[in-house]
C-alpha cells in the first residue's frame, strides 16, 4: 500500500467521523470546530487529487468564510437560542426528523449501489481521456485552464455558487439578529 493510499485513507476517515461528530453533537461550540477539521480533511482529499486550487477554494471559502460567519453568528446569538437548542438534547431520533432521515438513508443507498456497481478501471471516458495523451500530471499548470472554463463551460455552477455563499451570509446575518423581546 503506497503512502499516498495510506493519506487518502486517513483523510477519508477524519472527514467521516469529524462530519459524523458535528452532526450528532449537541455542543455548538465542539460542532463547529470539528466542522473545521472536516473541512480540513476534504482540502487534504484534494490536494491528494492532484486539485490543488480546489481545495485552497476550499480553505479560502469554506473554512475563511462561511465558518467565521458560522462562528460570529453563534456568537452574536442569544444564550436564549443556545439554550433552547441545548434542551433538545436526546431527541435524535423524533417524527419530525423522520424525512431527513428517509432522505439521508435513500441518498447513502444510492451511493452504495453507485460505488458497487461502477466499474472505475474499464470507464470508457477515462479509457478516451488516456488514448487522447488527456490527462494531467502533478506538474501541470491548470489555474489558466481553471479561468478560462469558470467563465465560459461552468458559468452557471459558478454563478450558483455565488448565491450559495451569499444565502449562508444572509443565513448568519439572520441568525445573529436580536428579537424584538430579547
Amino acid at each position: 500500500m503506497s503512502l499516498v493510499r495510506v493519506l487518502f485513507y486517513f483523510m477519508g476517515f477524519i472527514a467521516v467521523a469529524s462530519a459524523l461528530y458535528a452532526a450528532s453533537t449537541t455542543n455548538l461550540v465542539r460542532s463547529i470546530f470539528v466542522f473545521f477539521v472536516t473541512l480540513f480533511a476534504l482540502a487534504g482529499l484534494y490536494v491528494l487529487a492532484m486539485a490543488d486550487f480546489v481545495a485552497v477554494t476550499q480553505v479560502v471559502i469554506y473554512v475563511g468564510g462561511i465558518l467565521v460567519l458560522i462562528l460570529f453568528a453563534f456568537m452574536l446569538s442569544g444564550k436564549e437560542t443556545l439554550d433552547v437548542l441545548r434542551q433538545q438534547k436526546g431527541k435524535f431520533f423524533s417524527i419530525g426528523k423522520l424525512p431527513a432521515i428517509l432522505l439521508a438513508a435513500l441518498f447513502f443507498i444510492v451511493m452504495i449501489n453507485v460505488v458497487l456497481k461502477a466499474d472505475v478501471n474499464n470507464l470508457s471516458w477515462v479509457k478516451a481521456s488516456i488514448a487522447n495523451n488527456n490527462t494531467i500530471t502533478p506538474n501541470a499548470v491548470m489555474i489558466d485552464n481553471i479561468g478560462v472554463n469558470l467563465m465560459t463551460r461552468y458559468l452557471l455552477p459558478f454563478e450558483a455558487i455565488s448565491v450559495l455563499l451569499l444565502m449562508a451570509l444572509v443565513g448568519a446575518a439572520h441568525l445573529s439578529r436580536k428579537e424584538a423581546g430579547a
